[in-house]
This record gives C-alpha cells, structure tokens and sequence, in this order.
C-alpha cells in the first residue's frame, strides 16, 4: 500500500539527521518489499518468516544502537525508526529485532566479558545466532523479584533448575539469556548464558495464540542444566541486569508502536477514499473524516514523544518513568488506532487481507509485554504522588 506521507505532517524529517532517515527509509524498502506481500500468510499460519533473519543482519538492525562486534552504532532515534518500520509490518518481526538487540546482545555487551562478546555479538548482529530472553516465568510476570529459577554452584559449573514463559524466539534461540537466582533474595539474581544442545535444555512452543502469531513463543525449561562459569555474565547481579535490559527494549518499542498505528490509519485512509456507499466515498461522510483526523492525531504525538525519548536516551538523560509514560501512552494510542481504523473497514475489517485487526490482536501483547499498562500506571503514580502503590 502507498504511504501517503500524510503522517508526517508536522514535519518530524525536519529533526532526523541525514544517517537517521536513511535508516528508516532502508528498512521502509526491505518492509514494503519483503514484508508485507507474505506477513497476512504467516499470520494466519502462525509462522515466523525466519528468511527475513539474515536480511535484518545484513540492514543492521540488530543490536543497531550498540558500538563495536559488528553493530551498526547508530543513534536511539535511528533504531527506533528501523523499527517502526519492522512494526508497519508486523509487530512479530519487530519483537523478533527487539528482543535479539535490547534484550540478548544489550546484557551481554554492557555486562559479558570480553569472551561473551566475542563469541556472541558479531554473530547476532548478521542474523546467524539467534538470542531469546528468560524472565518471565508461569508464576512470576510483573512481580520478577518472585521468579523460582535457581542456579546452585557446583565446582567449575552453575546447575540451572527451573522453567520460563512466554519467550520470544525461544524455540529457535542458540542462546538464551536466563535469570535466576543463586541465593534466597532477588539480589542473588545473575545472568546465565545457555545455549542450545546443553543437556536438561528445553524448548517448547506455546499453541493457540491469537496474538503474535507470527513470531516463535516458547516454554523454557531447565532440568539440572550445567552452565559453565564462562557463561555467566560477569558484569551484574540483582534485579538490576534484567530490569536494565526492560528498560532498554521498552525505550525502543514505545517508538515503535507508531509504526502499527501508521499502517492502519493508511489502511483505512485508502479504503475509505475508494469505497462508496450513498453514492459518494466514505471519506467524505463527516464521521469517518472524525476518526481519521483522531487516528493522525495520535500519530502526531506518539511520534513527538517517541522522538524526544530517543533524542534524551542518546544524551544519557533518559529516568526510567519517562519510558513508563511513552510507553504507556503509545502503545494505548497505536491500539485505539488500529480499532477506529478497523469500524472504517466494515466487515472487510475483520479479514487478514488488510492490516487493522492483525496490528490490533499483536498490540494487544505489547500492551502487556515489557511492563503491563497497569504496571506502568503505578510507575507514573508514584512519580505524580511520591507514594509507591506497589507498597
């Protein structure tokens, strides 16, 4: 589908720098002619398109933001505009991106030894080693100071015992990055390396999602699992490394999101000027020109406060509740677009022959993924007010 470009109506170009348009228009290309022709098939299949893999390496969106090991080191605004555009397509592509650059070559390069970094990130960023991330257990999601994953020192190794949830390409990964605890409180919690083929490791993918359904979800479980002390991520202990890396991915997804609000509001914006009833196009019925200037709108300002989140991360001046706000706000944002846009569509709305619904069931998990809207609720709560909620 035509971009119409109308979204850049309050001239956000005018504030990239040369290095950071290109980024987006280079992905912008990859999307339209990559993306979008087969994501409605892999949707309904409830497939990941994994030939995408390499070509993301070879754009240099993996772990984009970060310098050295084969990363491209370009600027937070640049990859968040690279991945707005993976989220015009799909917001399964785009978490596939963010989970393997914020959250699996973050950690490993702000806290892995110079070995870890070798071994890892200059595979990870051309796309030939695959990274998942092991927080979020059954019994243990917002609250991850209760996680029940343990690793128990055994001469020269660690022995892991315990299960993860709800893991982005964790079925696929040749390493995952696995928090548990090595004592009674969250501050034993430490980084562990595993990787794929070590005894006692596995994978399992979560059936019957109706979100998502273009991206690997997995069960991590652990039996007994040697890790060797190379594998442990020396740099971090305590809740620290893996809200650290959260607070990373979720800078860049509430700049994303906006990409998924894009694709509806052209969606509908195009098939409202086409389709007629009354003999005259929708597009020119009040109402419909109502939800339209709403849906840009909220583009608008989800994009001038993506922008200004990036622009303050790459100055080293970014508190974690302004991420909770954007965050928050974005995502809620790019949802009530992708539903106004669906009312637009009729009942062609609700077919994966156009974007709305499938962008509208994916946000769903985003609102809840990388801090639930709840969540960051409280966060704001507590920066407003000064009284924790979470008491």
């Amino acid at each position: 589908m035509e971009r119409s470009g109308v979204e850049a109506l309050y001239r956000l170009d005018d504030a990239l720098s040369p290095d950071e348009r290109a980024v987006r228009d280079a992905v912008a290309r990859v999307v339209d002619a990559e993306v979008l022709p087969i994501i409605g098939r892999h949707f309904r299949e409830g497939t990941f398109p994994a030939q995408l893999v390499p070509r993301l390496g070879e754009l240099g969106v993996l772990g984009a933001n970060l310098t050295g090991y084969g990363c491209a080191g370009v600027s937070n605004v640049a990859y968040g505009l690279g991945l707005q555009e993976l989220e015009r397509g799909d917001s399964g592509l785009r978490s596939f991106a963010s989970v393997q650059g914020s959250l699996v070559m973050y950690p490993i390069h702000a806290w892995g030894s110079e070995d870890q970094k070798q071994r890892f990130l200059p595979a990870m960023a051309r796309g030939a080693c695959i990274g998942c991330f092991g927080l979020t257990e059954p019994e243990a999601g917002s609250d991850p100071g209760s996680l029940r994953t343990r690793a128990v020192r055994d001469g020269q190794d660690w022995v892991l015992d315990g299960s993860k949830a709800w893991i982005t390409n964790g079925t696929v990964a040749d390493v995952a990055v696995v928090w548990a605890k090595t004592g009674d409180g969250p501050d034993s919690v430490r980084g562990f390396l595993v990787e794929k083929g070590m005894p006692g490791f596995v994978a399992k993918e979560i059936p019957g999602k109706l979100s998502l359904r273009a991206s690997w979800t997995a069960e991590l479980a652990f039996t007994e699992v040697r890790v060797p002390e190379r594998n442990v991520l020396p740099g971090v202990q305590g809740l620290r490394g893996p809200l650290g890396c959260l607070n990373n991915a979720r800078a860049g997804i509430a700049f994303a999101v906006t990409g998924a609000a894009i694709a509806c509001f052209e969606a509908a914006r195009s098939y409202a000027q086409q389709r007629r009833q009354f003999d005259r196009p929708i597009a020119s019925f009040q109402l419909t020109q109502e939800k339209l200037a709403d849906m840009l709108e909220r583009i608008v300002q989800a994009q001038l406060l993506g922008h200004r989140l990036l622009r303050l991360k790459d100055e080293g001046k970014l508190p974690p509740v302004l991420v909770s706000l954007a965050k928050r706000a974005n995502v809620r944002s790019a949802l009530e677009v992708a539903r106004s846009a669906r009312t637009i569509l009729g009942a062609n709305g609700i077919t994966d022959d156009l974007p709305p619904l499938r962008h509208a069931l994916n946000l769903e998990s985003v609102l809840t993924y990388e801090g639930t809207h709840e969540v960051h609720t409280l966060v704001l709560g507590k920066a407003i007010t000064g009284i924790d909620a979470f008491g």
